[in-house]
């Protein structure tokens, strides 16, 4: 069972920002372009969210279940909505959902894109089974808050014109 937070789910026109919020190190720099832009925001995590005063900032908790907060946003996610997640396959789903899709460094996810990105993901996962490589994931830097920030800014921006007559 899901736990809602944050204004009810309505029919809408504008985008919508998805957060896969498990680990997520972006979530005041998702609030302050959300804020400026006044985008609803969805935290998606199996536990951990603190509630928020905002109303364009929703909650919701899934189950524990391996897959269940990237189930719930393919399953609420529409096109030019924009998704933050750090998980491959969700990116590659949301991507084919015709979502735009960041990563916490302000990488895009495309459909240009995204095949490499499954690709090497899974090279990495091969490496780290067979035991040639004991996975290395870089140090979270002030560069890849501040590429994040300008990234989403201008995602938004591209959503929100996509919507806008005129």
């Amino acid at each position: 069972m899901n736990a809602i937070e944050g204004p009810a789910h309505q029919e809408r026109t504008r985008p919508q920002i998805y957060v896969d919020a498990d680990a997520c190190p972006v979530k005041a720099e998702v609030e302050k372009v959300a804020e400026r832009h006044g985008v609803v925001v969805t935290y998606v995590s199996n536990g951990g969210l603190r509630p928020s005063r905002d109303p364009m900032i929703r909650n919701v908790v899934v189950s524990k279940g391996a897959d269940a907060a990237d189930d719930w946003i393919v399953d609420n996610a529409r096109a030019n909505d924009v998704v933050v997640t750090a998980d491959i396959p969700l990116a590659a789903r949301t991507v084919a959902l015709g979502a735009h899709v960041l990563g916490p460094t302000g990488r895009p996810f495309t459909p240009e894109t995204i095949g490499m990105a499954v690709a090497m993901r899974d090279l990495k996962q091969h490496l780290r089974e067979t035991g040639e490589s004991r996975g290395f994931n870089a140090a979270f830097t002030p560069k890849d808050r501040s590429n994040f920030l300008g990234e989403l800014d201008r995602v938004l921006r591209r959503a929100l014109k996509s919507v806008t007559p005129g």
